[in-house]
């Protein structure tokens, strides 16, 4: 009956999400639905205040950092045309005849960058329209371009990436953001090919349907002109790569850092802060550059940092709100029972049973993020251990956490997922299908495939 709970706790927060309704509602209700199904009413107000909100509030204020200037790198970028510059630049190099292919590049690089995939979507989606719409290609793929681009290879995959999937696995496995390159780099290249090759696939199967009509929230193609120079746009890119390797391997380490061994910094090791340290400075100084290349062409400076830093709030109480639920479920007596069964799925082989169980997790709370900290927050230490028993590298661990991550997150009742139809103007039922292939069917291939590949060469 206490597991029963739990399923029906985690059935209702998919349906409920994907129903629309808020995840910082649905979260502690559902929480405390299943702490009562478990049997354990009795400390509810307990449950709630010192698992969920702690759970919450720890994951928030953790992250908080990345979350603000990553959205206000974004609204900087958007507003100030240099991510329109970049977009207008790829197509230009690659050409109109590969559509995709330059959308796709166009998404990859801002969110290799840092910049949000929700920022992503809004920028780069009217470049979309108006290049599938001069080439009459059906709009109905361009949902899947933006998410191929954006949600999967620069997300999770390549080492380096400056998305917070990348950096979480570091505070549990002691890495950094290069970890596994190789791993990573064949992995994204393999993603990224195959989704285009699916997408091109699916254009030329329906391409006499042109790019349709009565599409609803066409935008409005505003001119070009006036945009900053390409280098000028992509500087700022290169900052935060820039910055963020020079922290990581070079000017972190070489800090004395002994004061973290103290109470009063709860004695933590430096290597589970690199990652956050590191995107913290690249991201300000990102932040700067954008301003300082481009203070002419902010209209209302102002307006943009506060829109920045507004946007920032409701991805970051999301997950946090994600991960109070998770940690509560995993506080359950009951949640022994689900990692037992998680676990011995693949029993002493920690790389099948890390990436099941972040899949997992990520598809029931429709979130990479929220699923991946649930999932490392629970078992994070068992891995560790089990890893390093097993004499498997920890940066294996990290990548394929990584990787495991931007998978079945991509359920129908994800937010990216419903923000993006939602940008784009159509609805699951036209393009879900593809969005499903190219962010979920081929990552979850190609990260069991990677796991199963790692266990046989170790």
């Amino acid at each position: 009956m206490e597991v029963l709970g739990i399923v029906l706790s985690l059935i209702m927060l998919m349906y409920f999400a994907y129903r629309g309704v808020s995840v910082i509602i649905l979260a502690p209700l559902l929480a405390m639905f299943a702490v009562v199904v478990s049997g354990e009413s009795s400390q509810i107000m307990g449950i709630y205040t010192q698992v969920f909100m702690q759970g919450a509030v720890g994951f928030i204020a953790k992250y908080f950092p990345i979350f603000l200037l990553g959205a206000l790198f974004g609204k900087l970028m958007q507003d100030s045309g240099s991510a329109k510059a970049i977009a207008i630049g790829i197509i230009k190099l690659v050409g109109k005849q590969h559509s995709a292919l330059a959308i796709v590049l166009a998404c990859g690089l801002l969110t290799y960058g840092g910049i949000s995939a929700f920022v992503v979507a809004f920028a780069v989606y009217p470049l979309a329209a108006a290049l599938f719409k001069e080439a009459n290609l059906p709009k109905v793929y361009i949902p899947a371009t933006i998410a191929l681009g954006a949600f999967t290879f620069t997300m999770t995959c390549l080492p380096g990436t400056n998305q917070i999937h990348n950096i979480i696995p570091g505070s549990y496995f002691g890495t950094n953001i290069y970890a596994a390159p190789v791993i990573g780099a064949i992995s994204g290249i393999v993603i990224m090919v195959l989704g285009v090759l699916w997408i091109n696939y699916r254009i030329k199967q329906s391409a006499a349907d042109g790019y349709g009509e009565n599409h609803t929230n066409e935008p409005v193609i505003s001119h070009t002109s006036g945009l900053p120079p390409l280098f000028i746009a992509f500087f700022p890119i290169i900052v935060v790569i820039g910055v963020n390797f020079l922290f990581t391997l070079v000017l972190i380490p070489m800090w004395d850092t002994a004061y973290l061994a103290t109470d009063k910094f709860g004695k933590v090791d430096v290597s589970k802060l690199t990652g956050i340290w590191s995107m913290i400075a690249a991201l300000l100084a990102a932040n700067i550059c954008v301003i300082a290349l481009n203070f002419k062409k902010f209209t209302d400076l102002n307006k943009s940092l506060t829109d920045g830093a507004m946007g920032s709030m409701l991805p970051t109480f999301n997950t946090g709100s994600e991960v109070g639920y998770g940690v509560t479920i995993a506080s359950l007596a009951a949640f022994a029972i689900v990692k037992a069964a998680v676990i011995n799925v693949s029993p002493g082989n920690p790389l099948i049973s890390e990436v099941l169980a972040i899949n997992v997790l990520a598809g029931i709370t429709g979130s990479a993020s929220g699923g991946l900290t649930i999932a490392l927050g629970a078992l994070g230490e068992t891995y560790n251990q089990m890893a390093q028993s097993a004499g498997i590298p920890l940066e294996w661990m990290h990548r394929l956490a990584s990787m495991a991550s931007g998978g079945f997150d991509s359920l129908p009742h994800n937010g990216a997922v419903i923000t993006l139809l939602t940008i784009c103007g159509l609805s699951h039922k036209q393009s879900y299908k593809d969005i499903a292939m190219v962010s979920l069917v081929i990552p979850v291939i190609m990260v069991f495939s990677m796991a199963i590949i790692l266990t046989v060469i170790h």
